[in-house]
């Protein structure tokens, strides 16, 4: 891992270095698979393991069926690099974002999930 909770804490006090954002697309379009790449890139897992380990699938029936069912969230560090600040004009206080990513369900049976994980991200 590439950060402590430490870092993650006073990350949570700088509102302009917060980033929610949910992960939505119709079913077996890559949602949980893009979510574990993303997962990867903030040293929570291995980058070989992105897609195969499905981080937000937490449920039996998740793994079972192979498909997202229930919307789950997940916190990562991110840091941007010296060349991309050169070209960032938001707010912000240092380069360090904390970014709360949610995977919501692709399948229309489960469409209150992505209602849900929009409104948390809104």
């Amino acid at each position: 891992v590439k950060f402590t909770a430490e870092e993650l804490r006073r990350i949570m006090d700088l509102k302009h270095n917060i980033r929610n954002m949910s992960v939505i697309a119709h079913v077996d379009h890559g949602k949980s698979t893009l979510t574990d790449s993303l997962v990867a890139a903030a040293g929570i897992i291995a980058p070989e393991t992105a897609g195969d380990v499905r981080m937000t699938d937490t449920r039996a029936d998740e793994a079972e069926r192979g498909i997202t069912i229930k919307s789950t969230g997940i916190s990562l560090y991110y840091e941007m690099s010296d060349a991309s600040l050169k070209s960032y004009k938001g707010e912000r206080m240092g380069n360090e974002y904390l970014i709360n990513l949610i995977d919501s369900p692709g399948h229309v049976d489960f469409s209150s999930e992505v209602t849900a994980a929009l409104r948390i991200t809104d």
